[in-house]
């Protein structure tokens, strides 16, 4: 799943990860985005942090890290925000992965895939 409120990268992200056989839904905010989590329980989750609404990336990871039904599910943080302030709140909010933008296309897939197979960072 991908909460990205920039289309082009919701669409980049989209077109890295359909080479290989994975099912992705997307959407553009994090309240959406937990509606989505509840409803599909997905594998694992690319999330921004700088999204509109009344939550963003970082108060959904940490909302999704506390439920014991979510906390499970690998969270990547896809983001623009890369000083090390930014990470290191992105690692106390939950996040499995830290990843700034602009991101290599062939890193995603290396650390999507070591996620879905169980393995954790590449």
């Amino acid at each position: 799943m991908i909460v990205e409120d920039q289309p082009d990268i919701r669409k980049l992200v989209r077109m890295t990860l359909d080479f290989n056989d994975y099912e992705i839904h997307d959407t553009a905010d994090a309240e959406t985005g937990l509606r989505m989590v509840q409803e599909i329980r997905p594998d694992l989750i690319l999330l921004d942090i700088m999204i509109p609404g009344k939550m963003d990336g970082l108060a959904l990871c940490r909302m999704l890290k506390h439920d014991e039904r979510f906390r499970h599910i690998p969270l990547i943080l896809l983001t623009a925000r890369g000083q090390q302030a930014d990470r290191e709140a992105g690692m106390e909010a939950g996040a499995d992965e830290y990843m700034v933008k602009p991101f290599s296309p062939i890193k995603l897939i290396e650390v999507v895939e070591a996620f879905m197979a169980g393995t954790g960072r590449p």
